[in-house]
């Protein structure tokens, strides 16, 4: 729209130097200010738009390089913001109607408007262009929240659990500079023989590719689980599913993956290119591990290998699996950022709380220190893991 006391920009696509010359007057008579520019053929008119594109178009609807809808057509792929007003003849009106239908915001007949009219339906044609424009916004809007629900229903899953000698603390946050899902993923099951299985991932990347990739590999990973599938060998299914799905070749995940047996001392874990993990103890408080690990999936397809390391777990203890996200949020003004040794001395103080409390200080505390620095720009998914004796 025009702002206040803009001139509106009008191009007039009509081949008749008469029925040009009665616009003009129109325009004229309207009192309304408004800048006419005139050509006679649809191939001027393209040249036109591809310039500067005016607020509105009255478009003759017989010219001598097109006719009736295609003409219409042609001017619409150029016009973009532009409302469109066909000019038609007193025994057209039917194609007229065929044209609103089309694309055209509006009609006139040549010959019955005065200039009031003509003004007032130029103005009436650019506000219905832009009430269609909002609302075709707000439809794609609606239509990308009900996508993002449906990547949340797959990214953020309800654990599998037997029994309730597991407990499960899980938080999703997107990051703050897009403010939608990413493709950050966590998942728990429990098989019938009483063992924990559960993982956290990372897709590299943001937008709705890598948030459906997310959702994809997490699928895979509770799949193969459920199946049978354990250590290295489950690790290369879920690198042949990053590969196949993946949108390019420099997309890649890295995961931390582990596996506890009903009444074990201890979890195996398998890093994948991911963060180290916390262990927390009633007695000695919280420690950083950082197993050994392999590469990212998807950086050396059918060549990498993931060592599968015994972690002690501490009686009455639970463990921590994060994402990048939570630790990489800029302290300070400066370079600096939080990092693993950060994120241990912030849950070093929160080390007596409850699960809720300490996973939800850990992302507290991590969000103020990065506010300076423009806040947690990456998304957040954090597992805590706790087990418990049969009662």
């Amino acid at each position: 729209m025009p702002r206040a006391g803009e001139r509106p920009a009008v191009l007039l696509i009509e081949d008749d130097p008469g029925d040009a010359l009665l616009v003009e007057e129109l325009v004229a008579d309207s009192g309304v200010a408004m800048d006419l520019r005139w050509v006679r053929t649809l191939a001027e008119a393209i040249d036109e738009l591809r310039g500067a594109v005016p607020q509105c178009v009255l478009l003759d609807l017989h010219l001598p390089d097109a006719q009736g809808l295609d003409a219409l057509g042609r001017v619409l792929r150029y016009t973009g913001d532009a409302a469109v007003i066909v000019l038609t003849g007193l025994a057209e009106e039917d194609g007229a109607l065929a044209a609103v239908a089309a694309g055209a915001q509006d009609y006139l007949v040549k010959g019955r408007f005065e200039a009031d009219l003509f003004a007032r339906a130029i103005r009436y044609a650019v506000q219905r262009k832009h009430t269609e424009q909002a609302a075709s916004a707000l439809r794609t809007s609606q239509l990308r929240a009900q996508e993002n629900a449906r990547l949340e229903r797959g990214l953020l899953p309800t654990p599998l659990l037997l029994d309730a000698t597991v407990q499960v603390c899980a938080r999703y946050q997107p990051g703050r500079t897009q403010a939608l899902l990413g493709g950050d993923f966590y998942d728990v099951v429990q098989t019938p023989d009483g063992t924990t299985h559960a993982v956290v991932g990372d897709v590299s990347g943001h937008g709705p590719d890598e948030a459906a990739l997310g959702v994809c590999l997490r699928v895979a990973w509770r799949s193969f689980v459920l199946a049978g599938s354990r250590g290295k060998e489950l690790l290369g299914l879920m690198e042949q599913i990053l590969v196949a799905e993946r949108s390019g070749p420099a997309i890649f995940a890295t995961l931390t993956c582990l596996t506890r047996a009903a009444g074990a001392d201890h979890a195996n874990v398998m890093r994948a290119g991911h963060p180290g993990l916390l262990v927390r103890s009633p007695r000695t408080g919280v420690r950083l591990e950082e197993v050994p690990k392999g590469p990212a999936l998807g950086l050396l397809p059918g060549a990498a290998s993931w060592p599968v390391t015994p972690l002690r777990v501490p009686e009455g203890g639970a463990l921590l699996l994060f994402t990048d996200g939570l630790i990489e949020g800029r302290v300070g003004e400066g370079p600096a950022r939080l990092g693993e040794r950060g994120l241990l001395d912030i849950a070093r103080r929160h080390a007596g709380q409850s699960a809720d409390s300490f996973v939800d200080g850990l992302i507290r505390c991590a969000e103020n220190l990065a506010a300076d620095g423009g806040g947690l720009a990456d998304d957040i998914a954090v597992l805590h893991l706790e087990w418990s004796s049969p009662a």
